[in-house]
C-alpha cells in the first residue's frame, strides 16, 4: 500500500529555518515527480514546491523562492523541503504528494497529484 508521512513542522520564530521530510513505503519514489503542498486556515490548498522523478527540475511558488529547496533522495525513498527564512505567512499544514512521472522533467503537473501524506504542522510566531 503506497504511503506517505511528512516529519519535522513544528513552531519557529519569524526568520527560522525548518526542513521537512517525507518518506514513502509501499513504493519506490525514483519513477514519481514530487511535490510539497501546503493549506492555511481559510485558504485553498496552494503548490508550494515540486521535484521531477529525474531530480532535473524543479518549481517554487513565488512566495518561497530564494527561501524553500526541495530535493530528493531515491536511496531513502524520501524527499526534503528546507525551508529558510520563515515568515508568519509560511504557517500552513504542509502536505507532500506524489504523481507518477510522465516526462522525467516534468513535476508543476499541480492538479495529478494523487498520492498525498497526511500532513504536519508549521508555525511561524514569535
Amino acid at each position: 500500500q503506497l504511503q506517505l508521512v511528512e516529519s519535522g513542522g513544528g513552531l519557529v520564530q519569524p526568520g527560522g529555518s525548518l526542513r521537512l521530510s517525507c518518506a514513502a513505503s509501499g513504493f519506490t519514489l525514483d519513477y514519481y515527480a514530487l511535490g510539497w503542498f501546503r493549506q492555511a486556515p481559510g485558504k485553498e490548498r496552494e503548490g508550494v514546491s515540486c521535484i521531477s522523478s529525474s531530480g532535473d527540475s524543479t518549481n517554487y511558488a513565488d512566495s518561497v523562492k530564494g527561501r524553500f529547496t526541495i530535493s530528493r533522495d531515491n536511496a531513502k525513498n524520501t524527499v526534503y523541503l528546507q525551508m529558510n527564512s520563515l515568515k508568519p505567512e509560511d504557517t500552513a499544514v504542509y502536505y507532500c504528494a506524489a504523481v507518477p512521472a510522465v516526462q522525467t522533467n516534468m513535476c508543476d503537473v499541480w492538479y495529478e497529484y494523487d498520492s498525498w501524506g497526511q500532513g504536519t504542522q508549521v508555525t511561524v510566531s514569535s
